[in-house]
């Protein structure tokens, strides 16, 4: 199973078991992290849910192969049903990264409640070297929580950065050693499933309500753009530079 899916004690796990290709994630990987985002919703068992990988991996993103084999077409495209069921998550979701988080690896902590890293973490949106542009609504999400030039820099350039900087971001709540992060995030889970479920669920609303029709809206604009950006010539030589092992030549292109 490439998704791991297990409930415990309250607590719903979804976990990147793709060791072998660094957890990059297939269309079918998505759309099984979109079935068990949606069974922890609706199992009133589950308190809590948190998202990890495997020692030493978060995920290296989209896997380039079958991204470009099935790109995201539509509301019903398995990435779209995971970012929605993510989005709209009314329990809490904590992320335990260790290692590399590429991509949709970094951009779906931004709608993750607590996000907890080990030392080896490191981060990068890597779109504009891929002739592509931020989603899951990375472009409103990361200068409300970095500021514009931090957030600039880390999107207009996608170079990677550390754990250390992530949480200087804001985007990482702890930096632990990575064999201390799965006990910590074990523990913070149990802490939220004896908490009155009703109140966590109530106050993570009303944190989040302020920006649910602006995200809708970014992740609309997004899309639209990164679908058109994705049939580019821009796209068509990273992909192709990426698939051949070669650095791609922008130059041509205005």
């Amino acid at each position: 199973m490439d998704i791991t899916f297990s409930k415990v004690d309250g607590v719903a796990t979804l976990a990147f078991n793709r060791v072998e290709k660094k957890n990059a994630i297939t269309s079918a990987m998505y759309q099984s992290l979109a079935d068990g985002l949606r069974d922890a919703a609706q199992d009133t068992s589950i308190r809590a849910i948190v998202i990890t990988g495997q020692p030493g991996i978060f995920t290296a993103g989209n896997d380039v192969e079958d991204f470009l084999m099935n790109p995201p077409q539509g509301t019903d495209s398995p990435v779209a049903q995971f970012m929605e069921q993510l989005r709209t998550a009314e329990k809490p979701v904590i992320a335990a990264v260790t290692g590399m988080a590429i991509g949709i690896g970094t951009t779906l902590l931004l709608h993750c409640d607590l996000v907890y890293a080990a030392e080896n973490a490191r981060f990068a949106m890597p779109f504009t070297q891929l002739g592509l542009c931020p989603e899951f609504a990375s472009s409103l999400l990361l200068p409300r929580l970095a500021g514009y030039q931090q957030a600039a820099e880390k999107l207009m350039f996608g170079e990677a950065f550390g754990a250390a900087e992530a949480q200087q971001l804001g985007l990482v709540n702890k930096v632990l050693a990575a064999d201390e992060l799965q006990a910590h995030v074990a523990q913070q889970a149990a802490k939220l499933v004896a908490l009155p479920a009703a109140s966590v669920r109530a106050t993570k609303r009303l944190m989040k309500a302020e920006l649910a029709a602006p995200i809708q809206a970014a992740m609309q604009a997004e899309m639209q753009d990164f679908s058109r950006m994705l049939r580019g010539p821009e796209a068509m030589e990273a992909f192709s530079a990426f698939m051949q092992k070669r650095k791609p030549d922008f130059s041509q292109f205005t």
